[in-house]
């Protein structure tokens, strides 16, 4: 993480490839692996647990990664499921990256009929599922492939 501050710094851009949305609850496990493959892949990736610096604004930091990144991922676990339906910070940057249309649903633990049955418009969207992969890590291949080609 720290060659990455420090490779944002000289550059002087905030600009990320992907914008992690996430549950909070996922946010020690299963968002924090994805974020480590994806950025063991050179993939740039704002996540909260590492770009929201403590003592500052939480939201206000939120709204700049979703400005300064090129595209979301949105990690559907249960937790996020249930996070959507109680309308947390989760369902805050939902909105935003739909109304972006730049937007990848990846089913992790769940499945998209779950998923639609919460958010039909996340569903709608050309995705991903872990059950169709070995791996996270080859979800996390797929994605690097497909971000850095653009």
């Amino acid at each position: 993480m720290r060659d990455e501050v420090v490779r944002l710094a000289k550059t002087g851009s905030d600009r990320r490839d992907l914008f992690l949305c996430h549950a909070w609850d996922d946010r020690a496990g299963d968002a924090l692996e994805f974020y480590n493959l994806l950025t063991g892949l050179d993939v740039t990736v704002w996540f909260s647990e590492k770009d929201a610096p403590l003592g500052t604004p939480f939201m206000r930091q939120i709204d700049r990664g979703l400005k300064n990144s090129r595209a979301g991922i949105v990690l559907v676990t249960p937790a996020l499921l249930r996070s959507l339906e109680a309308e947390g910070i989760a369902d805050k940057e939902l909105s935003v990256l739909l109304s972006s249309g730049r937007v990848i649903p990846i089913a992790h633990r769940t499945t998209f009929k779950e998923l639609l049955d919460v958010s039909p418009m996340l569903a709608s969207h050309n995705g991903l599922t872990t059950a169709d992969y070995a791996s996270l890590e080859e979800v996390a291949l797929k994605i690097a492939d497909t971000v850095l080609l653009d």
